[in-house]
């Protein structure tokens, strides 16, 4: 068959009238990917709040918006689109305080655990709001031009889903994560467990283990897991952000294989963070006898921001049927999470003893 990669989708359409944005938090994701990702899509930002007023007055005069003066001040922008890039903990209070039925998008984890994720989908429920959870990853070029290429039956029956990371994680960056229980897996990873479900649907379970490394005091930079659909798919992730001997041999990547075909992707954000590398993605497609180059139209940083974005606009307006990662389905990649926890603390199974 004749493969134009050209032809694969890689974009959201964008909202017919962008409603204004109002951001709760100023770290540094908001000013790294969620404002430069709304003023690359022409969304109107409205202000944002952060408690710690400075903070929030520096990134507001940055951008040229408002810093208000309170979470209530900030709530009650009329027709708002609620941005909550703030810690897992502080997801609850924040959303209780948002107007009934309005719209939210929920910075991943979904909580800091399953329980405050139940707590989250039950605020969201009682206030009827629409809210998704800020998994932008199936937003990325390369994400969306892969399940197109799937959709299409580019690759046949998917079969083989391994992620590989290697890298060094410049973990200081992020000063909120310091004393977390859960990092690795609640932090990073939940990015390519929710990505998995997406293409591959939920497992029937998870094998885990994640742990720290001697030179550092993050609670876990490393994990291997593998997640259990039967027979038929295999299906295993390799994660290890300690990887500090120079760029020659790190890597993040993503390899599916299919009946008939293949898929490989570059997530180029993670090589040299924050500054990244190129994103790639390659198909040997079915009927094909080489691989193909994809040429991609932007990055995950900060384009899935943008179709992320444009996907909650579109569902509040109604121009969208479906929400993508909706808290309801973000619960379940939440479910996953906890499952790869709870394998983690338990025993392997224990080799048999010379007698």
């Amino acid at each position: 068959m004749t493969f134009d990669p050209s032809n694969l989708t890689q974009s959201w359409p964008m909202p017919a009238s962008p409603r204004p944005i109002v951001t709760f938090g100023a770290g540094s994701i908001v000013g790294d990917a969620h404002f430069p990702a709304y003023r690359k899509a022409g969304f109107p930002i409205a202000g944002l709040y952060d408690p710690d007023h400075a903070k929030a007055g520096k990134l507001a005069a940055e951008w040229g918006v408002k810093a208000f003066g309170s979470a209530e001040e900030a709530a009650a922008v009329e027709g708002a689109i609620f941005d909550l890039a703030t810690p897992p903990a502080a997801h609850s209070a924040v959303l209780k305080g948002l107007p009934d039925g309005a719209a939210a998008l929920i910075q991943k984890p979904m909580g800091a655990d399953l329980s405050g994720a139940t707590e989250i989908l039950k605020i969201c429920r009682e206030k009827n709001l629409k809210a998704a959870v800020n998994f932008q990853l199936r937003f990325a070029p390369m994400m969306l031009a892969l399940k197109d290429a799937i959709a299409k039956g580019l690759l046949g029956e998917i079969v083989d889903f391994d992620a590989a990371l290697q890298v060094d994680t410049p973990w200081t960056l992020w000063p909120f994560l310091k004393g977390l229980p859960r990092i690795e897996i609640a932090m990073h990873s939940i990015h390519y467990l929710d990505v998995i479900r997406q293409v591959l649907g939920d497992p029937q379970g998870v094998h885990a283990k994640t742990i720290g490394h001697p030179n550092h005091d993050v609670a876990q930079t490393r994990t291997s897991a593998i997640l259990d659909y039967g027979d038929a798919v295999r299906c295993n992730l390799s994660i290890n952000h300690d990887h500090k001997f120079g760029r020659r041999h790190q890597v993040c990547e993503f390899r599916i294989s299919g009946t008939q075909g293949a898929a490989y992707l570059q997530l180029g954000l993670n090589l040299n963070y924050p500054d990244g590398e190129p994103d790639i993605l390659e198909i040997y497609p079915r009927g094909g006898d080489s691989w193909v180059a994809v040429p991609l139209q932007g990055a995950w940083f900060p384009d899935a921001f943008v179709g992320r974005m444009a996907n909650l606009q579109r569902f509040a307006s109604g121009e969208d049927s479906e929400l993508i990662s909706s808290v309801e389905d973000g619960w379940n990649t939440m479910a996953l999470v906890e499952a790869a926890y709870r394998s983690s603390s338990l025993p392997a199974t224990p080799l048999e003893r010379k007698p």
